[in-house]
């Protein structure tokens, strides 16, 4: 007589697994049922698959993507457990980058503005910018700006990338004489970048199906106000802070690649090699999602601001970025030296960035 199979309820309850997620883990082919009645298509399961259910159920309590737990239940258990040491490994210095950035967000967060205080210094900007064509490219698509008032940096793409960056930029410089409040920054900062989205279509014309087929270009900018900066973002260049000695990415990577790292289908690690890295989800150009992030940022004397293109991301790790920001030294001395760790490095890209400190002054 053959082994009695269990009904899909009975599994559940053996497994500590949902019913729908059974179900789930069938069409993913993850863990199949025993045996599924051609007619009414109920499941049914053996009893020996218990144990693989309930190292599932384990897994994905460890948080472990999908995709990876059907590589490790395909392993047996001497490579399983190493598969998961080094997932845990990564999760746990994931875990403390998180806790870094959660403690600024509350230091941020918990602060009071120091435009409401009487007594709070007054606060400048003292700035570089620079951008470098690379060693490979033959022209250069990049803009780098930076002013008292506004650091931006565009990163153009397609055949009309270089005006597209510079057009996005020159849109918003208008705002460094306009005398913004600070309470009215983000509504300013929308209606800049709906205005940088047009100027960008009428620098390169032409319509398109998305940021791959069209000219384009990203654009990341900060507009001072005397105690905050607005931040706007769109693409994959980025912001960086260095604050107390740490180096935080303060904005987030608009690409097809950093969408399957939040989704947990990649990791970090496989991103950064990935064939597609460089493929937006977000641009301004004719057929590209325009939407922006924004936001405000308080800032403190000290603070180390780093804007750049991917041109300097993808080919200096943060440590790097970190030891030329941390370093003393004027702020036209770390992007001369950041150009330099891009070619260094191969310089596959054209590289801009901007270095901005937040000192005491009028």
């Amino acid at each position: 007589m053959g082994t009695e199979l269990l009904t899909i309820g009975a599994f559940a309850k053996a497994s500590q697994l949902s019913p729908k997620a059974l179900r789930l883990y069938d069409e993913l082919g993850l863990l199949p049922p025993a045996r599924v009645d051609p007619v009414t298509g109920y499941r049914r399961y053996a009893p020996e698959q218990v144990e693989r259910a309930r190292l599932v159920a384990w897994l994905r309590r460890l948080g472990m993507p999908l995709v990876h737990i059907r590589h490790v239940c395909s392993l047996d258990a001497g490579a399983a457990a190493g598969e998961i040491r080094a997932f845990w490994a990564r999760a746990e210095a994931d875990t403390a980058a998180r806790r870094d950035l959660a403690a600024f967000l509350i230091d941020h967060l918990t602060r009071r503005d120091p435009a409401m205080s009487p007594t709070a210094p007054a606060l400048s900007l003292r700035y570089a910018a620079a951008s470098d064509t690379g060693l490979v490219r033959e022209s250069n698509q990049d803009t780098a700006y930076a002013s008292s008032g506004l650091l931006a940096v565009a990163d153009g793409f397609g055949a009309g990338g270089a005006p597209a960056s510079a057009a996005a930029v020159a849109s918003l410089r208008r705002l460094e004489t306009d005398g913004v409040p600070a309470d009215g920054l983000l509504n300013v900062l929308a209606d800049a970048v709906e205005e940088a989205g047009r100027a960008v279509h009428d620098a390169v014309g032409g319509t398109g199906s998305g940021p791959r087929e069209a000219a384009g270009t990203t654009l990341t900018a900060m507009l001072w106000t005397g105690s905050q900066l607005g931040l706007v973002h769109v693409g994959d260049s980025r912001v960086y802070l260095l604050r107390d000695g740490e180096l935080f990415q303060i904005t987030h990577d608009h690409t097809v690649v950093q969408s399957m790292v939040d989704e947990g289908r990649i990791t970090p690690e496989e991103a950064a090699s990935h064939p597609q890295r460089s493929l937006l989800v977000r641009a301004l150009g004719p057929g590209a999602d325009a939407t922006a992030e924004m936001r405000l940022q308080d800032a403190r004397p000290g603070d180390r601001y780093l804007l750049c293109s991917d041109g300097l991301s993808t080919v200096v790790p943060s440590d790097g970025l970190r030891r030329v920001l941390a370093a003393p030294g004027e702020p036209g001395q770390a992007v001369r030296e950041l150009v330099a760790l891009a070619n260094g490095s191969g310089g596959p890209d054209n590289v801009s960035c901007v270095v901005a400190d937040v000192v005491p002054g009028v």
